[in-house]
């Protein structure tokens, strides 16, 4: 298959829309010319973080660069277009999972460069469980930066004057979602939109817990299979029984939980700087939070990992990393992406928003740890600014640091990043939840999931 063949199929496989772009590529096969990096971190924020990160690589080698803040929404469109004119860029950046995985399929990530930098960073300072899940047998295809993780979050106050355990099963939820439902109080706000992304990683994050994979070692599709049945099952009778009516989509969920009336919430781990009142613009509006604006995040309690009815705890989470693509610049794109994950450097990129990038990367040879301590002291939030430290007691920051090592996810352990992206973009999990909400049989539900995504692994071939 044509590169630009193999760019098209990636297109198909991925979102596409309008977004915003900002700087333009440059040819980076033209002798004296930048070395140019994409980088998916395109808020402005978080843009002149990076490009301060960039003029320091810059001061220190001599090698000048030139960064293209990317929306994720706008990436496939512009490796189709770039991978056609032989004008991929040199690095790439903040790239989630799906994404490095449809950059693998189509033949356009530089394995051979990318192993090389693991290497000198050193294997074993790595969570062994993100470069698993950034490995595609033996090709590493991606250094792992950082990461955000799943959480269900509750009223450890409310669960303490009821007498209930922390919900960390699903028998525990389910139990103290039936036992909280009362007066204006739901017992859990969880997405359930048809069209929202978050209702897909709620729903992903409950089915890991409970043995449920999307596709089997073998390759077939197992969400028709008993453990994804019950799990639909499990997560239908909490939407339709005891969550606020009507689809929920990742800021209904929020609002909800935020104004204290809802018992638990299923959020990314962004949650954690907006319920301790770091952002003027999500703050906790509970009725004891207007005269303590602190009431909610030391009232709130925090699981990570679940277990369903027939499995191991698990965890669901997203992981950003840094990739070479095929025919750039290679020795300076290595000595880039190393400058970005070692010394004050990395620790400069995982502050952009602590809460939501949890190092990949836990130390260095001289200090194993290095990394995931400098991580705890960093500064997190919008408007204020305060180490989620100060706000979340130890047993949180604990779950989050050793997130990492426990993410499960769908496909990628199987070689099935590609249907992934394309289940992804497709949305067929979420629009079994949805229809769950109308009416429809878990049982029924998953089956129509599973048919729907049998359909876009045939087009895949």
């Amino acid at each position: 298959m044509s590169i630009t063949r193999r760019a098209a199929a990636m297109v198909l496989t991925a979102l596409v829309g309008t977004s915003l772009l900002t700087g333009c590529g440059g040819d980076s096969g033209e002798s004296g010319s930048p070395l140019v990096v994409w980088s998916m971190e395109n808020l402005p924020d978080r843009v002149r973080v990076t490009e301060r990160l960039a003029a320091g690589f810059t001061e220190r080698t001599g090698i000048p660069v030139e960064l293209v803040a990317v929306d994720e929404n706008q990436f496939s469109q512009l490796v189709m277009s770039s991978a056609a004119a032989g004008k991929l860029p040199d690095v790439m950046g903040a790239l989630p999972l799906t994404t490095i995985w449809q950059l693998a399929g189509n033949e356009l990530l530089d394995a051979g460069a990318v192993q090389a930098v693991v290497d000198r960073l050193g294997t074993g300072t790595f969570s062994r469980r993100a470069l698993e899940l950034t490995r595609d047998r033996d090709r590493q295809l991606a250094v792992p930066s950082d990461g955000w993780t799943q959480l269900l979050v509750y009223r450890k106050d409310l669960f303490a004057a009821a007498g209930l355990a922390p919900p960390d099963t699903y028998e525990r939820i389910s139990r103290a979602a039936a036992a909280l439902s009362r007066d204006r109080l739901t017992g859990i706000s969880l997405a359930t939109a048809a069209n929202d992304a978050a209702t897909g990683q709620a729903f992903e994050g409950f089915a890991v817990a409970n043995g449920c994979d999307l596709v089997t070692a073998d390759g077939a599709i197992g969400l028709d299979a008993p453990p994804c049945r019950e799990t639909f099952r499990f997560l239908g009778e909490l939407a339709a029984r005891y969550s606020p009516p009507g689809a929920q989509d990742v800021d209904s969920t929020r609002a909800t939980y935020f104004a204290g009336r809802s018992a638990m919430i299923v959020w990314s781990s962004f949650l954690l700087d907006e319920l301790g009142g770091l952002r003027e613009d999500a703050l906790p509006a509970c009725a004891e939070c207007v005269g303590d604006p602190g009431f909610l995040a030391r009232n709130s309690g925090v699981v990570s990992a679940i277990a369903g009815t027939a499995a191991e705890p698990a965890q669901y989470g997203e992981l950003t990393s840094w990739t070479v693509p095929v025919g750039g610049k290679r020795e300076e794109a290595q000595r880039f992406v190393q400058y970005m994950m070692e010394n004050q450097a990395y620790v400069d990129w995982l502050g952009m928003a602590p809460e939501g990038k949890i190092p990949a990367r836990r130390g260095d040879p001289s200090d194993p740890e290095r990394f995931l301590d400098a991580w705890e002291r960093l500064p997190a939030g919008v408007d204020t600014k305060r180490p989620l430290a100060e706000i979340y007691p130890p047993e949180v920051l604990r779950a989050l640091r050793e997130s990492p090592e426990r993410f499960r996810r769908w496909g990628f352990d199987q070689g099935q990043g590609l249907l992934m992206g394309a289940t992804l973009a497709e949305m067929p999990v979420p629009k079994a939840v949805d229809a769950m909400l109308g009416g429809t049989e878990p049982g029924e539900a998953a089956e129509e999931a599973a048919e729907e995504v049998r359909s876009i692994q045939t087009s895949l071939r």
